[in-house]
C-alpha cells in the first residue's frame, strides 16, 4: 500500500521556509526540516490530531475558571482553533513572530480570522510577555523552529518572565521534546521559576512532554486531589466527544505515573 504524499504549499522569505505536506488525508506543517510542527486531518479539521496537542489541553483538568489564554507560537494553530470552537468561555491572544506561519495557518489549516474570542498578533512573544505582566490565566508555549526550541525560550530569565506573565493563580503549559539533551536543565529552570509546583506529562511518540507550572496563588497548590481530577477528567471526556475527543483519563494516568503522588493527592513540592 502506498501513501499518497503531496506538497501543497511552500513559501520562502528572509531565509524562513514554511511547507505544508499532506499524507493520506493528514496535512502537516514543516519549518525547513523533517520535524512535523503541526498536523490536521482534512476530514476533521478541528480535532487535535497530535497527542501532544491534546496533552496541552489538560490544563482544563486544573481549572474551571480560566478566561484568558495567551499562546506564544501559532504553528498550524491546532490548539487555538480547538479552543475557539469548543471553549467559548475562553478568550485567546496568540503571538507569532513569523507572518508566513500566520498566513499559512489561515489558508491551509482553517485558523479563523480575529474576532472577540481570538486575536492572533504578529510580533515578538518575548516582548509581549515582558510588556503584559499578570495578564494570562493560562500561558501556552509551543515555539519551535527548524532547529528546535529557540535558546531565548528556554533560559531561566524566560521562565521567570512566564511566571510573571500569569495571573496570581495562573497555569503555565509548555511543549518540550523529551529527547532534547537539555530537557532536565529546562525542567529544573521551570521548577525554579514556579517554586517546584510542576507536573510533567509524557504524551508518547515522538517523545513530546508537556510541562505544567502553577503560580503561587493556585488555590490547591502544592497538593492536587487526584480523586477530584478523576471526576474532572470524566466530565471533560463527556464534553469533548468524538471526533474531537481528548483522552483526559488516560493523560491523568500518565500524570500519576510520572509525578509524585499517593492515592489521594499529587505532591508538586518536590523539595
Amino acid at each position: 500500500m502506498f501513501n499518497f504524499n503531496r506538497k501543497i504549499h511552500k513559501s520562502v522569505a528572509d531565509g524562513n521556509i514554511v511547507e505544508v505536506i499532506e499524507v493520506d488525508g493528514v496535512r502537516s506543517l514543516y519549518l525547513g526540516s523533517v520535524t512535523i510542527q503541526s498536523s490536521m486531518r482534512a476530514k476533521t479539521p478541528f480535532a487535535l490530531e497530535l497527542a501532544y496537542s491534546r496533552g496541552m489541553m489538560c490544563f482544563l483538568l486544573f481549572t474551571k475558571t480560566a478566561k484568558h489564554v495567551l499562546s506564544i507560537g501559532l504553528g498550524g494553530g491546532s490548539v487555538p482553533k480547538f479552543m475557539h470552537a469548543f471553549c467559548p468561555e475562553i478568550t485567546q491572544t496568540v503571538v507569532e513572530i513569523n507572518p508566513q506561519i500566520i498566513s499559512t495557518a489561515r489558508s491551509h489549516f482553517l485558523v479563523p480570522a480575529n474576532d472577540s474570542k481570538l486575536d492572533v498578533i504578529e510580533g515578538d512573544g518575548l516582548v509581549y510577555l515582558s510588556s503584559n505582566p499578570n495578564s494570562a490565566d493560562v500561558l501556552m508555549i509551543d515555539a519551535f523552529d527548524s532547529a528546535g526550541i529557540p535558546s531565548d525560550f528556554c533560559s531561566q530569565d524566560f521562565f521567570d518572565c512566564c511566571e510573571a506573565g500569569l495571573s496570581y493563580d495562573g497555569i503555565f503549559v509548555i511543549n518540550l521534546w523529551g529527547s532534547d539533551k537539555n530537557f532536565d536543565i529546562y525542567l529544573c529552570r521551570i521548577e525554579q521559576s514556579f517554586d517546584d509546583k510542576v507536573l510533567i506529562l509524557p504524551t508518547g511518540k515522538p517523545g513530546n512532554i508537556v510541562v505544567f507550572g502553577f503560580k503561587a496563588g493556585f488555590k490547591t497548590a502544592p497538593e492536587i486531589s487526584s480523586i477530584k481530577l478523576h471526576e474532572r477528567a470524566k466530565a471533560l471526556e463527556a464534553k469533548f466527544e468524538k471526533p474531537h475527543y481528548v483522552e483526559f483519563l488516560s493523560f491523568l494516568e500518565k500524570l500519576c505515573e510520572h509525578n509524585p503522588h499517593n492515592n489521594k493527592q499529587f505532591f508538586m513540592d518536590k523539595r
